[in-house]
């Protein structure tokens, strides 16, 4: 099953980041996922099916994307 990503989102991880966080922020989408931990704000990239093994869960999901030719744009 592919995992539907948005900017934005925090992901909690099954195992801990050496800092000891298990909660890290979505900052990049594409073939490799970037993400950035919310304790010390280390940046890694991270090929997007392994994120989906290592992903226990979100702890707070990003924006949804706006599309753009959606009513009420003019």
């Amino acid at each position: 099953m592919v995992v539907e990503f948005r900017l934005g989102d925090v992901v909690r991880l099954r195992k801990p980041h050496p800092c000891g966080s298990y909660e890290w922020r979505i900052v990049r989408l594409g073939a490799d996922i970037g993400l950035r931990c919310q304790r010390c704000n280390r940046r890694v990239l991270m090929v997007r099916s392994e994120l989906e093994r290592r992903m226990k869960g979100f702890v707070s999901r990003g924006e949804a994307d706006h599309d753009p030719g959606a009513a009420g744009d003019g």
